[in-house]
């Protein structure tokens, strides 16, 4: 595998190089469940979601089959109490014998949730072995948001599918609307700040690209304290690096703005430029229909 494209559904099309293998011991596997740790606005605060479907994709089964779907909102002063860990471990039918085992691995893993800051810790599956054992044989975690605090970005995820790079709050806020008014959906709120460097756009341009959810990238720089130079360098850096796997859209206005586009066009990488924002929202939204269809 190393060396090769992996594709799968978190992946685009085009897949992701391997460069590392990790080997595990290999367990038999009796049953399949599904258990996730999210945030959730509607319940101000963690849910646990249960199915005892598990090793599936968690949209198809809650669209299929609901009832396979329960959900526990976790106070989030109280934490979990031992009686909703044991509804939570009866409801993926586990045996009676492996209720507590299952009830305590619920309660260890919403304190892992605590103590990373995650928004999301996915385990699927958290499978029966035969000889009646319980492991947790993949796992997935999301703490973007922490991931951008520590490199001083203002970052907050949303459900959509165009990710945004862009400096000042009010800006981002404008280019999420402009988004939706062409039709779009905005994956983030991302705002740089403006005494941005470029090691931080490297990490900022990081975070979005990393979102499985993103189709498409919107850059929107006004550069008055910002030197969009700088923004133009470590995007393109971030580009070699990290490699540029969906559409990106460029406009940029503001100081050293030549330098930057100069850079762009240098660059030999596929972006797409735009003179306003107008233009730029209506080519992101256009680019990932295209790509949709030629898929």
């Amino acid at each position: 595998m190393i060396g090769k494209k992996l594709v799968t559904k978190q992946t685009d099309p085009s897949g992701v190089l391997v460069n590392k293998v990790m080997i595990a011991e290999s367990i038999s596997i009796k049953r399949e469940t599904y258990l996730a740790i999210l945030m959730d606005r509607d319940s101000n605060g963690p849910v646990i979601i249960a199915s005892p479907a598990g090793g599936m994709d968690i949209e198809d089964i809650a669209e299929k089959h609901p009832e396979l779907i329960h959900k526990t909102p976790i106070d989030i002063h109280a934490g979990i109490t031992e009686k909703e860990a044991i509804q939570i471990a009866k409801f993926l039918e586990f045996p009676d014998s492996l209720i507590p085992t299952v009830a305590e691995q619920v309660k260890r893993l919403y304190e892992l949730f605590l103590e990373v800051d995650a928004t999301q810790l996915e385990i699927n599956p958290l499978a029966e072995t035969k000889d009646e054992r319980v492991f947790a044989v993949d796992a997935k975690i999301n703490f973007d948001d922490i991931e951008a605090k520590k490199h001083h970005l203002n970052y907050i995820r949303l459900d959509g599918n165009i990710a945004c790079l862009v400096n000042g709050a009010g800006l981002a806020m404008a280019t999420m609307d402009i988004i939706k008014h062409y039709g779009g959906t905005p994956a983030n709120f991302l705002d740089v700040g403006g005494a941005v460097t470029e090691e931080q756009v490297f990490h900022a341009f990081h975070i979005v690209s990393s979102d499985p959810n993103v189709k498409g990238i919107l850059v929107n720089i006004f550069g008055g304290i910002v030197n969009c130079a700088t923004i133009a360098t470590g995007i393109i850096n971030a580009c070699k690096r990290i490699g540029l796997q969906v559409p990106m859209v460029v406009r940029l206005e503001g100081t050293n703005v030549d330098a930057a586009k100069d850079a762009f066009n240098k660059s030999g990488l596929p972006f797409i430029t735009a003179s306003n924002l107008d233009e730029a929202a209506e080519k992101v939204v256009a680019a990932i229909k295209n790509s949709y269809e030629i898929d």
